[in-house]
């Protein structure tokens, strides 16, 4: 197996046997999930390049 390197998405299932996806940082702390599960790999796989694709969008923010 290879070793993990960070930062990183992983992979991996819930009680349910769903999948879900984990982003951690360099300093290998968790920061962000899924807020979903999925039945499929396929579809947390995409969702993952949604959250990839979506770096150059804009921040909104209330005061």
């Amino acid at each position: 197996m290879a070793q993990v390197t960070y930062p990183c998405y992983w992979q991996t299932k819930d009680n349910s046997g769903q999948w879900y996806w984990i982003y951690y940082a360099k300093n290998g702390e968790e920061i962000s999930r899924s807020s979903e599960s999925y039945i499929n790999r396929n579809d947390c796989t995409h969702s993952i390049t949604l959250m990839k694709n979506s770096s150059a969008d804009q921040i909104w923010y209330t005061e």
